[in-house]
Formats: C-alpha cells, sequence, structure tokens
C-alpha cells in the first residue's frame, strides 16, 4: 500500500466514457465502504463564480459562456470545446491545476486514517496521468450504442453531439485495454453490481494477504 501523509491507504484509480455508468459504480463502491475522490464534483466546484478558475475561463471564451448567475453556461462552453481542439486544450490548461491541487489536498487528508481503500474517481483517469499513483484501475465499459442513447436520452443531445463528446476522450476500448478490472455496464444495474462486489472482494483479499506478509 502506498504511503500518502505517512498513512497507508489502497488507491483504486476508477474511470469510464461519458455516460457509461462510472458514477453508479463509484456510488456502490462509497456504500462498500470506499472513500470516493469525485473529479466530476472537483471539477465543478473549481469553477464556481469568482473562483481564479472561472474567472481565467471568462477572460479565454468570453461572457457570451455565462448564465444569467454567472455561472458557466456548460452546454454553450462544451459545444466549442468538443468541436475545438486548440479550444478544449485551453479549457483543460486552465482548470487542470486547480483539479489536482484539491486532488492531492483531498488525498493528503487521508493521512489521520489508517488502512482505508481510497478511490480516485476521474474522467481523465489515463489522459492526464494520474493512474501512475495508484495501485490498480477499474474501467467502467458500455458498447458505444448504448453510450449514445444514455447521451441523447439525458441530455437531449443529437447523435452528432453525443459522438463529439465521445470522440473527445480516449476511446473505452484503449482504456479497457490498459485497465486491472474492466466492468462491463452493457446489462442491468445488478449485474453490474455483482461485478463490482466480486471485485471489490477480491481487493480486500490482496490488502489482508499484504499485511499478514
Amino acid at each position: 500500500m502506498p504511503k500518502i501523509g505517512g498513512r497507508n491507504l489502497y488507491l483504486i484509480g476508477l474511470t469510464g466514457g461519458i455516460a457509461s455508468g462510472k458514477s453508479t459504480v463509484s456510488n456502490y463502491l462509497k456504500e462498500l465502504g470506499a472513500k470516493i475522490i469525485d473529479g466530476d464534483i472537483i471539477a465543478r466546484a473549481v469553477v464556481v463564480p469568482e473562483q481564479p478558475a472561472w474567472k481565467a475561463i471568462v477572460e479565454t471564451f468570453g461572457n457570451e459562456i455565462l448564465l444569467a448567475d454567472l455561472s458557466l453556461n456548460r452546454l454553450k462552453l462544451g459545444e466549442i470545446v468538443f468541436n475545438n481542439k486548440k479550444a478544449k486544450e485551453l479549457l483543460e490548461n486552465i482548470i487542470s491545476p486547480y483539479i489536482a491541487a484539491e486532488i492531492n489536498r483531498q488525498l493528503n487528508s487521508f493521512k489521520k486514517v489508517k488502512n482505508i481503500i481510497v478511490v480516485l474517481d476521474l474522467p481523465l483517469l489515463y489522459e492526464n496521468n494520474w493512474d501512475k499513483i495508484t495501485d490498480e484501475n477499474w474501467v467502467v465499459f458500455v458498447e458505444q450504442d448504448i453510450q449514445i442513447k444514455r447521451l441523447c436520452d439525458r441530455n437531449n443531445f443529437t447523435i452528432e453531439q453525443a459522438l463529439s463528446r465521445i470522440n473527445n476522450q480516449l476511446p473505452l476500448f484503449k482504456k479497457a485495454g490498459k485497465a486491472n478490472v474492466v466492468i462491463d455496464n452493457n446489462f442491468d444495474i445488478e449485474n453490474t453490481k455483482q461485478q463490482v462486489l466480486a471485485n471489490w472482494q477480491e481487493v480486500k483479499k490482496r490488502i489482508k494477504t499484504n499485511e499478514r506478509e
């Protein structure tokens, strides 16, 4: 187990594609006892109005990406960055340092807790090289047609809008190829939970074995 802040913890990287069901898996892992560092929550928190990242985004993309309450118009900003590679890189370069700082702060906060399992729940786990600090990595996998349907149903996207977002991430089959554990989320939620539980129990067994050694 790696030592962060002087305490032992076991770190699982969790990722997937957009609309793959990663949040469902993360929530179930929390129920099983894992501590969750949620990249989506962090990413939203660092861009609330008047935060440094928010100011930099507005300076870069203009006031037209703001709603009436000064929060980011995510749909409009998404249309810009998911159709323009340079704009996407600009946005990522703005927010990534703030996200990284908060992830590290949360990791270090666990120094007061002994022998815990922490899940680093990040959409860009591989893209931003967070997989290099984990003990193992899990990928939530679904077929692309299911991703498209979920995005269109959930966000009222056209197929073209859904594909633009899917194609702006590392393909799921490539993420799955890098993973220690692949959770197949093509079926019902009970099937997914069974897979998560089985792999969680394996992690617990490995930790106990390592402790005895």
